[in-house]
C-alpha cells in the first residue's frame, strides 16, 4: 500500500467536487422521491380503483426494474425520442430522473406503512371537526406517518448515496468515476478505492447524524412530563334545570327508520330519534345494542343503508340517487355539516404532534373561521372552562386520561357546534378520573348545549339528561323523560337492564 499516495488523494480537488455531486444528487433524489412517494401511497389508498390500480402497477414495475438498466434507458431515451433532449439534457438530470422513478416506488411503500400505523381515530377526529380530506391528510395523517417512517426513510437516503456509484455508467463524474480514472492511470486500485470508500462513509455518517437530529426534533414523546392536576369532582344533587317540556321544540338532528349493516350483520334495525335544540339525550343499553353505531351515523362517521339521518332537514353524509340508492355526499358537503355537529370520542383522539392549545385552535384556523390571534384567545378561554388553561403548552402525552378528554371536549367546542355527540366519553378512563370529565359535561348541559351522549354512567344520565333512549338489538326499546325511565320504566327489558347496572 502506498499510504502517502492514499492520504494525498484527500487533497485531490476532483474528489471533493465529486462528493458535492453525490450530495446534491442524493438529497435531490431523496427529497423529491419522499414527496412523490407520499402522493403515491395516498393514491393507492384512494377509493378510485382505477387510480389505485395504476399506481400499484407503477410500484410493481419500478421496484422490479434494475436501477442500472433504468439509468441507461433514461440517458439514451433522447436518441429514440428527440423531444426528450430538452428534459434529459445532462447526465446529472438523467441520473436524477432515474433515481426518482425508482426510489419513489420504494419510498411509497415506506410511507404506506407509516400511514397504516396512524390510528384510525386520528383521521376520524379531524373529520369530525369539519376538515376536508385534503386538510386531514396534510396536517394530521402525513406528519404522524412521516414521523413513524423517518428511520426507514433515513435508511433509504443511505441507500441512495451508495446507489449514486452506478451513475458512472452514464459518465456522470461522481466518486467512483473519479477513482476509476485515477487507478486506470497509475494502477493503484486498492489505494484509490479505499479513499472512495472513505468518502462514502463520511457522507453517510453526516447524513445519518442529521437524520437522527431531525428524528429527535420530531419526537414530542421525549418532552419532559409534568405532574397532573387534581381531578374535579362531579357536582352532587340536581346539577341543572330540566327543560319544562322535555323533548319538544326545534328539531336539530334526527334519525328516521335508520338502518345500518356491516356485511351480513344488521346493527341498526329501523331507529327513530329526534334531538331538539338545547336538550340532553342519553343513549343507554347493553353492549352491542347499536348505541355507538347510531351516534356515529349522526355525523356521517358511518352512513346509513336505509331510512334517513337529517341535520335541519338535510341528509347527513349521503344523497339519494333517482333510483333510490344511497351514495356518499361530496367531501366538502360532509365537512361543512360536521362543523355544526361536534364529536367527542371514547379514545380522546387528540393529535399527538400538536400542543394542547394547537389541538383546540387548529381546525378553526385551518378552516378560516378565526385568525390565529383570536383563535388563541378563544382556545385559552375554552381550556380555562375545562380547567386546563395552565396546560396549554403541553403535549397530550403529558396529560392524564381525564385531562386529555377535557381537551377533546374543548376542541369540539372551539368549532361552536350546534350539537355535540359524546361516544362513551368516560369508558376509557380510570374510575378516579371519570368524575372530572362528567363535571365538565354537566356544566355544558346546564348552559343549554345540545348533547347526545352514549354512556354507561347511569347516575350521570339520571341527573343530567332530559331524554333517555334505551337501545337493545339495534332497536329503540323505550325512550322518554329521564325521571320516568329511571323511576318507572315501562319496558321489562329496560327495567331489567337498569336493575342489573345499579347492582
Amino acid at each position: 500500500m502506498d499510504w502517502h499516495y492514499t492520504f494525498s488523494l484527500f487533497a485531490h480537488g476532483a474528489f471533493w467536487q465529486a462528493a458535492v455531486t453525490v450530495i446534491g444528487l442524493s438529497l435531490a433524489a431523496w427529497s423529491i422521491s419522499t414527496v412523490l412517494g407520499m402522493a403515491v401511497a395516498l393514491g393507492r389508498q384512494s377509493r378510485n380503483r382505477v387510480l389505485s390500480a395504476v399506481l400499484g402497477v407503477y410500484v410493481w414495475f419500478f421496484r422490479s426494474l434494475p436501477l442500472l438498466v433504468l439509468l441507461i434507458f433514461v440517458y439514451n431515451a433522447p436518441s429514440a425520442i428527440p423531444e426528450l433532449r430538452a428534459i434529459v439534457g445532462s447526465p446529472f438530470v438523467a441520473a436524477l430522473i432515474a433515481l426518482v422513478l425508482s426510489e419513489t416506488a420504494y419510498i411509497s411503500e415506506i410511507h404506506r406503512g407509516g400511514i397504516m400505523s396512524v390510528a384510525k381515530g386520528q383521521g376520524e377526529a379531524a373529520r369530525a371537526l369539519g376538515l376536508p380530506w385534503r386538510s386531514v391528510q396534510l396536517h394530521i395523517v402525513i406528519p404522524q406517518a412521516f414521523r413513524v417512517a423517518l428511520p426507514t426513510l433515513g435508511n433509504e437516503l443511505v441507500t441512495i448515496v451508495k446507489l449514486t456509484s452506478l451513475v458512472s455508467a452514464i459518465s456522470l463524474t461522481e466518486l467512483l468515476l473519479v477513482g476509476q480514472r485515477l487507478y486506470t492511470q497509475n494502477f493503484k486500485v486498492l489505494e484509490t478505492l479505499l479513499v472512495v470508500a472513505l468518502f462514502y462513509v463520511m457522507l453517510v455518517t453526516v447524513f445519518d447524524l442529521a437524520l437522527k437530529l431531525l428524528e429527535r426534533r420530531l419526537d414530542v414523546s421525549r418532552r419532559r412530563k409534568t405532574a397532573a392536576a387534581a381531578p374535579a369532582a362531579l357536582p352532587r344533587g340536581d346539577v341543572r334545570h330540566r327543560r319544562a317540556v322535555p323533548h319538544a321544540g326545534e328539531v336539530v338532528i334526527s334519525a328516521q327508520a335508520a338502518t345500518k349493516s356491516f356485511g351480513a350483520a344488521q346493527v341498526l334495525k329501523g331507529v327513530d330519534l329526534e334531538v331538539h335544540r338545547g336538550e340532553v339525550v342519553a343513549i343507554i343499553g347493553p353492549s352491542g345494542s347499536g348505541k355507538t353505531t347510531l351516534i356515529r351515523t349522526l355525523n356521517a362517521m358511518e352512513t346509513v343503508d336505509g331510512g334517513e339521518v337529517l341535520y335541519r332537514g338535510e341528509p347527513v353524509g349521503y344523497r339519494k340517487t333517482a333510483g333510490g340508492t344511497y351514495v356518499p355526499a361530496r367531501d366538502t358537503v360532509v365537512a361543512e355539516q360536521r362543523q355544526h355537529i361536534g364529536m367527542v370520542f371514547q379514545q380522546f383522539n387528540l393529535f399527538p404532534h400538536k400542543t394542547v392549545l394547537e389541538n383546540v385552535t387548529f381546525a378553526v384556523v385551518e378552516l378560516g373561521k378565526l385568525n390565529r390571534a383570536t383563535a388563541r384567545e378563544r382556545g385559552l378561554e375554552l381550556l380555562g372552562k375545562v380547567g386546563l388553561a395552565e396546560h396549554a403548552a403541553k403535549y397530550p402525552h403529558q396529560l392524564s386520561g381525564g385531562q386529555q378528554q377535557r381537551v377533546a371536549i374543548a376542541r369540539a367546542l372551539a368549532m361552536s357546534p350546534e350539537v355535540v355527540l359524546f361516544d362513551e366519553p368516560t369508558s376509557a378512563l380510570d374510575p378516579e378520573l371519570v368524575d372530572e370529565v362528567l363535571a365538565v359535561m354537566a356544566e355544558l348541559a346546564a348552559e343549554g348545549l345540545t348533547m347526545v351522549i352514549v354512556t354507561h354512567e347511569m347516575r350521570f344520565a339520571e341527573q343530567v339528561a332530559d331524554w333517555v333512549v334505551f337501545m337493545e338489538d339495534g332497536r329503540i326499546g323505550e325512550q322518554g323523560p329521564a325521571e320516568r325511565i329511571f323511576s318507572e320504566p315501562a319496558n321489562v327489558r329496560t327495567r331489567t337492564f337498569l336493575d342489573r347496572v345499579k347492582v
